[in-house]
Parts: C-alpha cells; sequence; structure tokens
C-alpha cells in the first residue's frame, strides 16, 4: 500500500469514528416528544395542549398531545406503556388511570412504577344546587335535611362509581345522610335536571361552572387549594365545613402528573423535568391555565410519592363510601 493510500485510509477511518461520535453527542431531544393523553377533546387536553407547547419550546423540539381514550383512561396508559423508554413519549398521568383503576382492581401497574417529571394541574369539582332553592340556604344545611330524610335526596355525578361520585359519597357517609345518585351518560342532562327539579344537588365541574355560572348554586368546593376555591369565584370549600371530612391534597378532584417509563435514562429524564419545570414556572402558562378553570400545580419530583401516595389511600376509603351507600339505600327498600 502507498502512503497516499494509507493516508486516505486512516482519513476515511476517522471519518467513521467522527461521524460515529457526532451520533453519541448528539443532544436530546433530536425530534418529537409525544404526550400521550388518555381522554378526548375538552377543557382537559386543551390544558395539556398549552403546557406540551411550552415545554416543547423549553425543549426546542415540537411536543403534540395525542389523544388516546378509552377504558377510563387505561387505554391511553398502555399506548404510552408500550413505546420504547427513551425519553421520547411523555405520559399525561391522570388520576383516573394512574391511581384509580388500580385501586379498582382495573389496572396492574401502581402510581410507584413511573418516573415522574412534574406535576401539572388540578381540576376541582364541586356540589352545586339550584339559585333558586328555598329548602335550604347552604351545604351544610341541606345535610341537615338530607340527615332528616333518609333517602330523599337525588344527586347525580355523572356515571355511577366515578371519582366524583367516590368523592361525593364519602362527604355524604361524613354527614350519615343517605341520598340516590341517578346516573347520567352526559352532563348536559344532569344540568337539564337540577334545573328542573328532578335533582336536588349534581357534581359540577369548572367546566359547565364558566360556561353557565347563572345555572348553579355552589354550595361546595371539594378541594382545600386556594386555587380552586378562586375557580369558582370564591365558594364555600371543604375548608369551610364544621366537620374534617378525611379529603385532603389532591385527593378529591382531577389532576394530573407527567411521568415517564421508568427505564428512561437519566440524562433525557433530567432534560424532560428541566423543560416542564420551566414551562410550568411561565407567567403565560400560568394565566392560561387559570383561563380554562384549572390549578397550576407546583410540586416537583421529588415531592411526588408524598402528594400522590395518599391520594391511593383516601380513594380507597372513597371506594367504602360507594358499598356503605348501596348498603344503607337497600335498608330503605
Amino acid at each position: 500500500m502507498t502512503f497516499m493510500n494509507s493516508l486516505k485510509t486512516s482519513m476515511a477511518a476517522l471519518a467513521v469514528v467522527a461521524m460515529g461520535t457526532g451520533a453519541a453527542l448528539a443532544e436530546f431531544p433530536e425530534r418529537t416528544v409525544e404526550l400521550i393523553h388518555p381522554w378526548g377533546p375538552g377543557n382537559a387536553m386543551a390544558v395539556s395542549q398549552i403546557i406540551a407547547k411550552a415545554m416543547g419550546e423549553e425543549l426546542g423540539v415540537d411536543m403534540p398531545v395525542i389523544s388516546t381514550p378509552g377504558a377510563a383512561g387505561t387505554k391511553g396508559q398502555i399506548t404510552a406503556m408500550e413505546k420504547p423508554a427513551d425519553g421520547y413519549t411523555v405520559f399525561d398521568g391522570y388520576v383516573a388511570p394512574l391511581v384509580l383503576q388500580p385501586v379498582l382492581g382495573n389496572a396492574d401497574w401502581s402510581y410507584s412504577d413511573f418516573t415522574p417529571l412534574h406535576a401539572a394541574v388540578s381540576n376541582a369539582f364541586a356540589i352545586g344546587g339550584r339559585p333558586d332553592e328555598t329548602r335550604w340556604s347552604n351545604f351544610e344545611e341541606m345535610m341537615e335535611y338530607g340527615k332528616a330524610n333518609p333517602g330523599e335526596l337525588r344527586y347525580s355525578s355523572g356515571s355511577r362509581n366515578n371519582l366524583p361520585h367516590m368523592v361525593i359519597a364519602k362527604v355524604l357517609q361524613s354527614y350519615g345522610v343517605v341520598a340516590q345518585n341517578v346516573p347520567y351518560t352526559q352532563d348536559g342532562n344532569a344540568v337539564k335536571d337540577l334545573k328542573g327539579g328532578v335533582l336536588d344537588f349534581a357534581f359540577v365541574n369548572v367546566g359547565n361552572y364558566i360556561q353557565d355560572k347563572e345555572a348553579f348554586n355552589i354550595m361546595l368546593v371539594l378541594s382545600e387549594l386556594p386555587g380552586a376555591k378562586a375557580s369558582y369565584d370564591g365558594a364555600p370549600s371543604i375548608t369551610d365545613l364544621s366537620i374534617d371530612l378525611g379529603l385532603s391534597g389532591l385527593a378529591p378532584m382531577g389532576w394530573t402528573w407527567w411521568i415517564v417509563n421508568p427505564d428512561t435514562p437519566e440524562a433525557e429524564v433530567a432534560k424532560l423535568r428541566e423543560a416542564m419545570t420551566a414551562a410550568m414556572k411561565r407567567p403565560d402558562v400560568r394565566a392560561s391555565i387559570e383561563a380554562v378553570g384549572f390549578v397550576p400545580l407546583d410540586w416537583d419530583h421529588t415531592e411526588y410519592d408524598a402528594i400522590v401516595g395518599p391520594v391511593f389511600d383516601q380513594l380507597k376509603a372513597m371506594g367504602n363510601a360507594l358499598e356503605w351507600e348501596v348498603e344503607e339505600l337497600k335498608k330503605l327498600n
């Protein structure tokens, strides 16, 4: 081999090494990072899009929100779990698929099986009645009426055995009030029947409230977070009651905590955490979230177990309240 040929061979080898080194040094992320969202279009997805857009800007890539509804949120969770653990898939970890479905025995994972990035948002539930109600003027007066008239009060939580039903059943159990839950497949029908007097009170989500504030007398906001109370224009919350319901933190409301596959490399996890933390601190992001009635959450990954762990325990207690409601209604029949 001549010197020139030898030199060319050596240079070619160096080029290959250089290309390999360049690829190894390529910074994450190089392409789109997907957020798997467990619900269809609506306020929850809109809020996730707000955060994902800001987080993508921090990362320097697009971050689309992929709607994957089905099976009470577990379809989206399973879809995300089946993706490669390379940092390019983030789970929009809502309470229903992340904690509630495992509590109900409908999922074989635990919240602790995932790696947290940062808390995202909460959306508080409320108990609303008719503005022209004359039998009571506040929630505790309604509870006095319900205790004196077992089984007479009729309410809706939307579908049965969902999270709002569990929370309301726990509240009623705390007061010893037996009421009839009337299931609906659409929130609009429940609101119509509340206005018409078919229902005495109903679960109200913040989207319903913002859309038609005059339709409801918000008697109780089912959260102790100041931001949740503000979302319902300062209506009474569980902190204003004369008894302790045993509901605290994120347990009595909807919320999401963004998570990733536990096998995701630490370097990629760190980048994602940094970007989401920066996004959640941005004033424009927080203002946009609050405009929809949701509350931005400030907990980072180090607080995941301390915040989410108690939710698991409280949801178990709420499940017991559902059983109590069923048994007490049977006694009246």
